[in-house]
């Protein structure tokens, strides 16, 4: 029979006190003002339902198995033997419950179910960085196709002799940002560009980053904290781009943050977009810093996000994929035709291992 560890079981006592106190909260009558707050209150309660439901079920069934116990421990001969009958099936039924809190948990990681915005830059390496950005951002567009999510570009900022310098766009679906997380972090490539006549091979680099996408009212940011510059759009877009301040770019004051956004014809949509790229990133900045307060062994974690860190190689004269973080292979043709799914699996089995353990 399989039981909650103790470390396990206090993180759902942990977690059935928070939907009790929300529970709480969300009678107030004073938040049928408030729409927007009782209407995150009702989110998170439905989130942590998932998990406090069957815990109750869980909790109830051990307090059964106690109670037989104790009829079986005791004198009626009678009340014993019926007790002791039943155990084998609350046992089974505990047992199966606890199973599936694990499951609950490993799959709950709270930012799992959202969209994302994904950063792609070039990195070292000149103008094929660039074309090597511009083909992971095409990369992920295939894969988004694949999964039937949806992509909006952003952001982008071409490079003069193809690819880009920068490209942000958010992909929209059924939990985008589980199969995404892992792709943050610096990307090399190693192949002949075309350019090079004498067939050698170059190393270039992009970095990836991969924000989950937040609602306004999980990140508030005060308007007077804010610098907001606005200029003319650069790259396709016809005579237009020369014609109207259509761009945006915010500057968020306290964090030193800078967001930007042309890819509308229409300043106010930038500016929207701008706002919700820069909540991703201020919620990115507060999930490292949370992480970071945390115990040195999750620094191992599989996908901590940090740019700087290489994750993959793309070597495309051996038609090898490379990740490091799991030192395994994969074939590169394929992945490049948008067809992650070997890699992303991996990934999330090597990730669930490590939680496993830390749970």
């Amino acid at each position: 029979m399989s039981h909650l560890r103790p470390r396990i079981q206090a993180k759902l006592d942990g977690m059935a006190a928070r939907a009790a106190e929300l529970m709480a909260q969300s009678a107030d009558p004073q938040l049928l003002a408030r729409p927007e707050r009782l209407a995150t209150i009702q989110k998170d309660l439905g989130q942590l339902g998932r998990i406090t439901a069957p815990y109750e079920q869980y909790r109830r069934l051990q307090q059964q198995i106690a109670d037989n116990e104790a009829l079986v421990a005791g004198g009626d001969q009678e009340m014993a033997a019926l007790a002791a009958a039943e155990l084998p099936e609350l046992q089974a039924g505990a047992g199966a419950l606890a199973e599936q809190l694990l499951e609950l948990l490993l799959s709950d990681q709270g930012d799992d179910r959202r969209d994302c915005i994904i950063e792609v830059r070039a990195g070292t390496g000149g103008e094929e960085a660039a074309l090597f950005a511009s083909d992971l951002a095409g990369l992920y567009q295939r894969y988004a196709a694949r999964m039937g999510w949806t992509v909006e570009v952003m952001h982008s900022s071409p490079a003069e002799q193809g690819g880009f310098k920068e490209v942000i766009f958010a992909v929209r679906g059924a939990s985008v940002f589980h199969f995404l997380q892992f792709e943050s972090g610096g990307h090399r490539v190693q192949r002949v560009p075309a350019t090079e006549a004498k067939g050698r091979v170059h190393t270039s680099a992009a970095t990836v980053a991969v924000l989950p996408e937040v609602e306004d009212v999980e990140v508030q940011i005060d308007d007077k904290d804010l610098k907001i510059d606005t200029y003319r759009s650069s790259g396709a877009g016809g005579q237009h781009v020369n014609k109207t301040e259509s761009a945006v770019r915010i500057t968020h004051v306290p964090t030193g943050t800078v967001v930007a956004c042309q890819e509308e014809r229409s300043q106010h949509k930038n500016r929207a977009r701008a706002m919700k790229l820069l909540r991703s990133r201020i919620y990115e900045q507060r999930q490292r810093a949370r992480d970071a307060a945390r115990a040195s062994d999750r620094k191992e974690q599989v996908g901590s996000g940090d740019r700087s860190e290489r994750i993959r190689t793309y070597n495309f004269p051996q038609d090898r994929l490379t990740d490091h973080r799991i030192h395994r292979n994969f074939s590169l043709a394929q992945v490049m035709e948008g067809r992650l799914e070997p890699v992303v699996q991996a990934l999330l089995d090597y990730d669930r291992q490590r939680r496993i353990e830390e749970l």
